[in-house]
């Protein structure tokens, strides 16, 4: 006869919290209890039927000591085998253990990075605490979030993935998440700063246009005010200037500019790297006035969010003499009310869509009309009653009256039906 789930996790927990008592010193026992009562909350009731009391509680005592301390502002990670003999607890899995500032796009993101690396996660574990810590890192308090709505929040991710016995490939987990945790962690902070770069954008074409079509300009910004309502998760931004390299046209990076996932490397810029020469097809493209926006995918997937190709919206910079000078740069991802709106609510794409429907209205009235081809019958054919269409046949010295009234048959025929 089997247990129902519920019960079987409350006597698994009711288990833990025996050996916290049992095994934890007075003074920590309090915080572990509350800790634990957090940490498997939202657990389904299987994966905790499959586990021992004494591995639970294990991993718990581990992410809750590897929690102790934390570098303010830095992820900590770590990938790890757990066994009995060395840890106190095992898993058949490979454990990630994270602590990190709590933000969006964190367990979706770390997700993908698994993903990426060609393993399936079986476990994922993320309550999220409220914490104090000193100037060090140190953790002097952590509680249940709603108890302290307005405090410092971190999340504690516990993922179990394919087993890893190579130290390396752990090792390569652990770096992944790392350089993935840190994109998100730039994107987040920089997110009102790119928000705020592209109204500034914005309101340098309402006090300068450029040299183009009015009607150009407006639609153009439109969709940038579009963009700015919350249709684009901005991911980075920087400036490049148009310049000579070698006799050849090339974008270099304006220092300072950049933000989220294309702020300035900690090493600072150099010539090299601040220089990318544009291929022949694209220089003239560029210096031109006109188009105004590029708006296309990047060549390179998002590691923020979900894994999709990176949007790329391009502006033109425009000198006092109205030519190109350069670009302000906008990646990010089209977001999913974007998907679903209406063609006809969104600027650029809503003059595409009048464009195709006044051609078709106009090939519509054309194919109604009267033509040469469908009034004009075979003027050699015999009998008279022929309607079929004029074709080369017809000139040919092979047309002959059977032809023909074959064909008037078919069209009788046809029309029967």
């Amino acid at each position: 006869m089997t247990t129902s789930p519920e019960p079987d996790k409350a006597a698994r927990l009711s288990a833990v919290a025996a050996l916290i008592e049992q095994r934890v010193e007075r003074s920590e026992r309090s915080g572990l209890l509350a800790f634990a009562a957090s940490y498997f909350h939202r657990i389904d009731p299987e994966d905790i039927a499959t586990r021992d009391a004494e591995d639970l509680y294990g991993a718990l005592l581990s992410h809750w000591q590897f929690a102790q301390r934390r570098e303010p502002g830095k992820a900590k990670i770590r990938v790890i085998n757990p066994v009995a003999g060395e840890h106190g607890w095992a898993s058949r899995h490979t454990v990630v253990e994270i602590v990190n500032d709590d933000m969006p796009f964190l367990v979706d993101s770390a997700s993908m990075e698994v993903n990426r690396q060609g393993l399936t996660l079986h476990l994922i574990v993320h309550p999220i605490f409220a914490v104090e810590r000193d100037a060090g890192g140190a953790l002097k308090g952590l509680y249940p979030r709603e108890a302290k709505p307005d405090g410092a929040r971190e999340s504690y991710m516990h993922f179990e993935v394919d087993r890893l016995a190579d130290p390396m490939a752990r090792a390569q987990l652990a770096e992944g998440i790392e350089r993935v945790l840190g994109d998100v962690r730039a994107t987040v902070t920089d997110w009102k700063p790119m928000v705020a770069q592209l109204r500034a954008v914005i309101a340098d074409i309402d006090r300068q246009p450029p040299p183009l079509a009015r009607d150009e300009v407006s639609e153009n910004r439109d969709f940038l005010q579009w963009l700015a309502e919350d249709h684009l998760l901005l991911l980075g931004y920087r400036q490049h200037d148009f310049a000579d390299h070698d006799g050849e046209l090339a974008l270099k990076i304006v220092p300072g500019t950049g933000l989220g996932m294309l702020r300035d490397a900690d090493g600072g810029l150099t010539e090299a790297t601040s220089l990318v020469a544009l291929p022949p097809q694209a220089r003239e493209l560029a210096t031109a006035p006109s188009p105004m926006l590029m708006v296309t995918k990047a060549n390179n997937r998002s590691t923020v969010h979900r894994p999709g190709y990176v949007d790329y919206i391009g502006v033109k910079r425009y000198g006092p003499d109205g030519r190109a000078i350069g670009e302000h740069r906008f990646l990010g991802l089209f977001t999913s009310t974007t998907y679903s709106a209406r063609v006809s609510e969104i600027p650029l794409l809503r003059g595409k869509k009048r464009d195709v429907l006044a051609r078709a209205t106009s090939a519509r009235r054309s194919s109604t009309s009267s033509s040469p081809i469908r009034a004009t019958s075979c003027s050699r054919c015999r009998p008279t009653n022929c309607t079929r269409p004029r074709t080369a046949s017809c000139s040919s010295a092979s047309a002959s009256a059977s032809d023909c009234s074959s064909g008037a048959t078919r069209s009788s025929g046809s029309s029967r039906a």
